[in-house]
């Protein structure tokens, strides 16, 4: 059942070149199909997971102009989310900042969700739990993250330094942000028990945000008024003034900016099998693997042949024929126009190959 006033943002900005090539400029990350079901991309199973708590109608999903259209047709037509198209890419805090002003001038009592379009989620009944939480404590006018419990000691992820709880039940206080720790740290961080992941999910009153925003960032919050300004005068619409004010604002994340800097911001411990889904290794992790744990991504599972091979992660184009013999623990992503074969201990490397292929002038397979 819909929450009221609780409107969504999914913010689906990146561009993912850890999936490279399968990912490229006009087709980033949140397109694949990367979780377990190998046909839903992950920004149609994001706006599904959250549809529950609001309609469609307060549903929105920002992304660049060039993405947009192509982002409407991955979005479940039942649902049928409204698109915020950037001019430029800004980082988070612009694009917080637009939905944060769209739900403000909707609703003045809005509580506004804001998630990435590109995590894989497994526990999803868990999750929108945990966002009702979060709701909850949010309506009363606190900042409020999902904060996920470390499974192992994650050097590659900001954590959160979970203090005391709060008022509201399942929620805590914030102490600070954490940057990405070096491995002892980490590994600390995984027995203390007083430090979360930090997933990137915020859930906040939109006038408490806008506060927020005109405090941290007045230059931003000055550009939405000019913005809203451009339309109540009669000056044109909201996406012509975007035009115009959108490339002035900084590019900064929205943690940094606001998040950090605010007087309190408190948290909702969660174990929903969140992941970031940051390389082709963390792909076959959540896949479904056959007998020797290799995992095949494509449209046609039955054209990829493997033999004498083990935990390989393999995506095909529609319609090749894909045969790898006597292979272990390899990343093959081949497409129409490139090819990647990489040990998968050496996922996290495949930007290595965007960078140099950027410095010979191929862009154009970028």
């Amino acid at each position: 059942m819909h929450r009221a006033h609780v409107f969504i943002s999914v913010l689906a900005g990146g561009s993912g070149t850890r999936f490279w090539p399968a990912s490229r400029k006009g087709w980033p990350k949140q397109f694949l199909a990367l979780g377990k079901d190998p046909h839903t991309p992950l920004i149609a199973a994001t706006v599904a997971r959250v549809a529950p708590l609001a309609p469609a109608e307060r549903t929105m999903v920002v992304t660049g102009r060039a993405l947009a259209e192509a982002t409407r047709e991955m979005i479940p037509r039942s649902i049928a989310a409204r698109v915020l198209a950037e001019p430029v890419a800004k980082n988070t805090a612009p694009a917080v900042a637009w939905a944060t002003r769209v739900a403000l001038k909707e609703d003045p009592d809005a509580v506004l969700v804001v998630l990435p379009a590109d995590a894989y989620i497994e526990d999803e009944d868990g999750f929108r739990t945990a966002l009702e939480r979060a709701i909850d404590a949010a309506t009363s006018g606190a900042i409020v993250t999902l904060g996920v419990r470390p499974s192992r000691p994650e050097t590659g992820y900001g954590y959160l330094h979970v203090g005391q709880a709060t008022e509201h039940p399942g929620v805590f206080e914030v102490l600070a942000f954490v940057e990405k720790p070096d491995l002892p740290r980490a590994q600390q961080y995984l027995r203390d028990g007083r430090h979360l992941w930090n997933a990137g999910i915020f859930v906040f009153r939109a006038s408490v945000m806008d506060a927020a925003i005109r405090e941290h960032l007045p230059e931003v919050w000055a550009g939405m008024n000019e913005v809203d300004a451009h339309v109540r005068e009669g000056r044109g619409a909201e996406e012509e003034a975007i035009e115009q004010v959108f490339p002035s604002f900084p590019s900064v994340s929205i943690d940094y900016a606001v998040m950090e800097k605010v007087a309190r911001v408190d948290v909702v411990p969660t174990d929903c099998g969140w992941s970031d889904v940051g390389s082709w290794q963390a792909s076959w992790e959540l896949g479904d693997k056959d007998e020797n744990n290799n995992v095949v991504r494509a449209e046609d599972p039955t054209l990829v042949v493997l033999e004498d091979s083990s935990g390989t992660v393999i995506s095909a184009p529609k319609g090749k024929i894909v045969a790898v013999i006597g292979v272990d623990d390899l990343v093959i992503v081949d497409t129409p126009d490139a090819l990647l074969v990489a040990p998968r201990s050496r996922a996290q490397d495949v930007k290595r190959a965007v960078d140099a292929l950027a410095k010979r002038g191929k862009t154009g397979a970028l």
